[in-house]
């Protein structure tokens, strides 16, 4: 039996920092993603979903988790965007 690749549909695995825990990848990423999708520029190059540019951008260490307030109020969505 012979299988064949539709080279197409092959993904590449998008692998986040060392110094980055999966939870923290996956919240960040999901946030952006929400704000990509709210009219946000993306700060990679490429034409992707809003999901796959958010996790570039969270990889490549363009998108961050900003310091907690010391008042301890953080408005929704405000914990992303690095300059």
């Amino acid at each position: 039996m012979t299988s064949t690749v539709d080279s197409s549909r092959v993904r590449a695995v998008i692998h986040r920092p060392a110094a980055m825990g999966a939870f923290e990848f996956v919240v960040l990423a999901t946030l952006r993603a929400a704000q990509l999708m709210r009219g946000c520029l993306p700060r990679v190059d490429g034409t992707h979903r809003p999901t796959i540019t958010a996790q570039c951008e969270v990889a490549e260490g363009k998108v961050t988790q900003m310091p907690r307030a010391t008042s301890g109020v953080v408005e929704p969505g405000a914990a992303l965007l690095r300059s």
